[in-house]
């Protein structure tokens, strides 16, 4: 199993959601995040006085799955969240040793 987690544009969400949930995905979760990488935030003007926005609003997703979805889902996060600007995010992938349905006590697989 794997833990796949994306950091998008919050306007994405929906299209990532309906993206995954197209390939199989069952679940997810999704954080509200604030963050900065290259794209270093940006300066707005409020009463006349320029401030630095340092963090940008962003949507972290969730999501641990079968290692047979994983490369379909990265795919499908791709391409439902790239705009060719900078800032679209980030996709990481970790490993998970086990899972636990806790209503039906369910591992591994038959967990998620």
């Amino acid at each position: 199993m794997k833990k796949l987690e994306a950091i998008i544009k919050p306007f994405k969400l929906d299209e990532v959601k309906e993206a995954l949930q197209d390939i199989g995905v069952q679940g997810l979760s999704v954080i509200e995040v604030k963050g900065f990488g290259r794209q270093k935030g940006h300066t707005e003007l409020y009463r006349g006085a320029e401030y630095v926005v340092d963090f940008l609003p962003k949507v972290k997703i969730e999501v641990v799955l079968p290692d047979d979805l994983l490369d379909p889902a990265i795919d499908a996060i791709i391409n439902a969240a790239k705009t060719d600007k900078i800032g679209d995010g980030k996709i990481f992938v970790s490993d998970v040793s086990q899972a636990i349905r806790i209503r039906t006590g369910e591992t591994g697989d038959d967990a998620i």
